[in-house]
This record gives C-alpha cells, sequence and structure tokens, in this order.
C-alpha cells in the first residue's frame, strides 16, 4: 500500500478525476494524501505587468477556492490525513520537486483521452517529461463521469 500519495488538482474536470481516483484508493487512515495545485505564472507575465498581475491575483484567488473544495471532498470521503500545497513555477519541476521533498510514493493525475497526451501535468514547456522526472508510480486517472 502506497503511504504517500499526491493528487495534482486545480479543479478542471481532469484533476476531479485525479480526485475521484483516489477516493477510490480507499487510503488508510495513515496514508498522507497531498493534494498540490500549482499555478504557472509564465503564461501570465507575458501578457504584460498591469494584465499580468490582475491576472494573477484573480487565478490565485479561484484556485485556493478550488484546494479549499478539493481538500474538504478528500476528507468528507474518509481520508484523515490531507495536506493543501498551492505552488507556483512549471507544474513538471513543482511536482517532482515535491515528490523528492516528502518522498511521494505515487502521483495521481487526471487526464482528458480528447486532450493530445502533452498536457500540463505530463510536459512542461522544457519538454521535461514527468515521468522521466520522478521515481514514484504515476496513476493517470482519464475520462470518468465529471463528479462535483
Amino acid at each position: 500500500m502506497y503511504k504517500k500519495i499526491l493528487v495534482a488538482y486545480n479543479g478542471t474536470p481532469e484533476s476531479r478525476c485525479a480526485l475521484h481516483a483516489c477516493i477510490r484508493l480507499a487510503p488508510s487512515a495513515e496514508v498522507e494524501v497531498h493534494l498540490l495545485c500549482v499555478i504557472n505564472l509564465s503564461t501570465y507575465l507575458m501578457a504584460g505587468e498591469f494584465v499580468a498581475e490582475s491576472a494573477i491575483t484573480a487565478e490565485k484567488t479561484l484556485l485556493k477556492e478550488e484546494l479549499e473544495k478539493g481538500q474538504k471532498l478528500l476528507r468528507d470521503a474518509g481520508i484523515a490525513k490531507v495536506t493543501a500545497h498551492f505552488e507556483s513555477g512549471e507544474p513538471v519541476n513543482v511536482i517532482s520537486d515535491l515528490v523528492e521533498q516528502l518522498k511521494i510514493e505515487l502521483i495521481i493525475i487526471g487526464h482528458s483521452r480528447k486532450k493530445p497526451l502533452a498536457m500540463r501535468w505530463w510536459r512542461g514547456k522544457t519538454d521535461a517529461m514527468l515521468v522521466g522526472k520522478v521515481p514514484c508510480s504515476i496513476l493517470v486517472a482519464a475520462d470518468c463521469p465529471d463528479k462535483k
């Protein structure tokens, strides 16, 4: 059984699928679940200083609310040890750094078969593949019904 699980979550249907996959695993009380939301600031900084500042503030607020919702959903499902992480940076790098710091054994990410495989959690803009950067297992939750 995995003792430390990281779920990549940002409120999208794909990430909600990852959240529900974690719940379906039914981790026992001693399992630590880390819920990670990453804001990639580089996409906003290209829009200009004024636009970027207001857009970043709005996005951070929205993502923090989603992170709280995800944390509540996990706790309501009976998962006691849930720690939320809100980070900024390139998602692949942030995930791999957190995996190393926390000694994560399983990452759960969501993916839609309708979108290209090189999506946010899979590949960073530097073409760093997540699967090549982490020493743990990755569960890909795909095309599940959207459960809110």
